[in-house]
């Protein structure tokens, strides 16, 4: 038995519908005590000693520095004739942004985030340029935290502007078509010393005129029901703005507000929550919409705002065999991104619905968002021209350009990570969950690589919240594949590879389809003659952390070892932290008897058995993560390190200065990067002899 520091058991428990569940460690959810503090520096320094006893640490660690040092470009977008682009020459703490005359110049930087912070943990969050690309509206993010600061940049000369929003959330600046200011969400602010745990509700639209105070912002819509997420953006043509309403993780509804008339108010565009409606352009009164309604793998339609009823909806692209993910009007055509077997196909169709041509995507890869909440894919309605960035298990980014009209495309700017693709093979495979369902998975491996029974497998999946998991590209992976490991990538029900019924497949009720998925890939490699349990790791992020979390408890002996980052594992609190609310209609609600029965059945955290041989277990969280809080990682780690009768590590790493993951400095993301590998290639069972 290993000796960990001393958790204290609390007195807390509640009564959940009848059920007694007690929660002794709950004084681990308030971070900032000192208490919390002094036994996560413990933690850190028991983990620290063990990684630090790996002989290949260090040579990982160089390794991967070398994986990760390439120059890194964001896709090109215009504005009033201006380009826009982020860029990082290689181990630049954070991405800047440049602004150009074209979009192959080399441009002079326009904001520079790394003299933001000493540190590099100040990052940019949003950027929006005004349609006549003289404004910049900028969110920055300090410690990985999703709030957001907001500050205007003058493009021609550089410097900031007077304005500065704060206690902004998940959301972009909508310019007005004139300039003269912007539409944002924000929150009311937090209460002092609770701006990382307080619940977030309430958000609202507010519009910000430039050169004025935000106490003076015109509050536009609050939602008149709790648990409604509004989001704003501007039409193409200017004269709209458009609300979108999510509850939830995909339905919504849609209003829009006629700016050359708005004492008219609000008009629904999709009055309820019956299906996902999301704006792709409009054209006058006639709006296009990417929905589901009817279409499980999406459609385009038609919708007159004169008369926008259901039975009215026109079509324009029916739903195909692929799932339409994203659909963009540029250069008065269509540009559809399509996903086939969850890797990405893209389709220019005409202004009525008919197919032009397919736009080539090499092998299997996907488009690839850049840093800064870039999106894959730009161009614009009145230009000819787009670009998009395509990437995959070994390609790190290539740019790539695309004429509408003549249909020529090109490769602007090749991948450039330190990796040679062609010395690896990708392949789909499909894995029987318990219930015989097939489940895709990508498996990825060097191409001399033999099929041993010992190569160590490193299974990656999400499987939630209608994301899809597609091809992408990270150091941390090539590092695995170069160093002889095999790659497995699995698209589980939840996700959004393959329409509606897919991602309803694994969400509520449902979830423990989920978990069952995971398993069967893991009982799939394990049976290939590539690998065996012992040698076989998991890995998953957030929503993805919970499926390592309840695959760790309920199945421990199909792993040799489980790595779960900024897990949710406490599924009976979750609701009460930050964001978390808006995540029962995806999970469900413990306050829910029914609902309750679904969560406590597989929450991590309490079905975690003492006397059980848990297999060596990495937890990973930041101290400043206020979407999933590190309550849940401290305080599913003492659960664990209390149960465990084996003699494998049950190990916290907290980093300080970081949050869910998004704007981490590349150093501190090397660094984390360097003590996953080390602790896999350190606890996997070993090859036979």
């Amino acid at each position: 038995m290993r000796s960990y520091p001393p958790a204290r058991l609390g007195p807390d428990a509640d009564d959940y519908h009848g059920e007694h569940v007690g929660d002794p460690y709950r004084w681990l959810e308030t971070t900032e005590d000192p208490e919390v503090a002094g036994w996560i520096k413990a933690q850190n320094e028991v983990t620290e000693s063990f990684l630090a006893a790996v002989p290949a640490r260090e040579a990982i660690r160089t390794r991967l520095t070398e994986l990760w040092d390439y120059p890194k470009y964001g896709v090109p977008f215009e504005r009033g004739g201006r380009w826009f682009q982020t860029r990082n020459p290689g181990l630049a703490a954070q991405p800047v942004l440049y602004v150009m005359d074209a979009p192959d110049a080399g441009g002079r930087p326009l904001l520079d985030p790394n003299a933001l912070s000493e540190d590099g943990t100040t990052a940019l969050a949003e950027i929006n340029v005004s349609g006549d690309g003289t404004l910049l509206a900028y969110a920055t993010s300090a410690m990985g935290s999703d709030w957001q600061t907001w500050r205007v940049r003058d493009v021609t000369t550089g410097a900031d502007l007077d304005d500065v929003i704060q206690w902004s959330k998940f959301c972009e600046a909508a310019w007005r078509k004139d300039g003269s200011g912007f539409y944002y969400s924000a929150i009311e602010p937090a209460a002092a010393g609770t701006e990382y745990l307080a619940a977030n509700l309430s958000p609202r639209i507010f519009f910000h005129r430039i050169g004025t105070q935000q106490r003076d912002d015109e509050l536009v819509f609050g939602a008149p029901e709790p648990g409604w997420i509004p989001y704003a953006e501007v039409s193409d043509d200017g004269r709209y703005l458009v609300i979108s309403i999510e509850r939830g993780s995909t339905e919504n509804q849609v209003h829009v507000l006629d700016l050359e008339d708005p004492q008219a108010g609000l008009r629904a565009l999709v009055p309820d929550f019956a299906c996902k409606a999301i704006v792709v352009t409009n054209l006058g009164m006639t709006f296009y919409l990417l929905t589901d309604h009817e279409a499980e793998r999406q459609r385009l339609v038609a919708v007159d705002l004169a008369a926008p009823g259901r039975p009215n909806w026109r079509e324009i692209i029916p739903e195909a065999g692929e799932t339409l993910a994203e659909a963009y009007f540029f250069g008065g055509s269509f540009v559809c991104h399509y996903l086939r077997d969850a890797h990405s196909v893209l389709r220019v169709h005409a202004l009525d619905g008919a197919l032009v041509r397919d736009i080539p995507v090499p092998g299997i890869a996907s488009l690839g968002g850049s840093s800064v909440s870039r999106q894959g894919i730009e161009g614009r309605p009145g230009s000819n021209l787009v670009h998009f960035q395509i990437v995959s298990f070994t390609e790190s980014g290539a740019l790539w350009s695309h004429e509408l009209p003549t249909g020529q495309t090109k490769l602007v700017r090749p991948s450039s990570a330190r990796i040679d693709p062609s010395a690896f093979i990708t392949e789909q495979v499909y894995a029987p969950s318990a219930d015989g369902t097939p489940v895709p998975m990508f498996v990825t491996r060097r191409r001399d690589l033999a099929a041993s029974g010992d190569v160590p497998v490193l299974l990656y999946a999400y499987g939630g919240f209608d994301v899809p998991l597609t091809p992408s590209f990270s150091a941390l992976r090539a590092a695995w594949l170069d160093r002889g490991g095999l790659l497995a990538v699995a698209n589980l029900r939840g996700g959004g590879e393959y329409g509606k019924a897919w991602h309803e497949a694994g969400m509520l009720d449902r979830k423990q389809d989920v978990f069952d998925d995971f398993c069967g890939c893991a009982r799939w490699l394990a049976a290939s003659g590539w690998s065996r349990p012992g040698r076989i790791a998991i890995m998953g992020g957030s929503n993805g952390g919970l499926l390592v979390g309840a695959c760790l408890t309920q199945r421990p002996e199909l792993f040799g070892a489980c790595v779960a980052e900024v897990g949710v594992f406490d599924m009976l609190r979750f609701h009460k932290f930050t964001i978390g609310w808006a995540w029962t209609s995806e999970l469900g609600d413990p306050d829910d008897p029914e609902q309750y029965r679904w969560l406590r059945a597989y929450s991590p955290l309490h079905n975690v058995r003492a006397g059980t041989r848990y297999p060596p277990t990495l937890l990973l969280t930041g101290d400043h993560d206020d979407r999933v809080v590190p309550g849940h990682s401290l305080k599913f780690a003492a659960t664990l390190q209390s149960a465990q009768s084996g003699d494998a590590p049950i190990l916290l790493r907290v980093e300080t200065g970081a949050g869910h993951g998004a704007g981490k400095p590349t150093g501190k993301a090397i660094a984390a990067g360097t003590d996953v590998l080390a602790f896999l290639e350190s606890v996997l069972v070993p090859a036979r002899r």
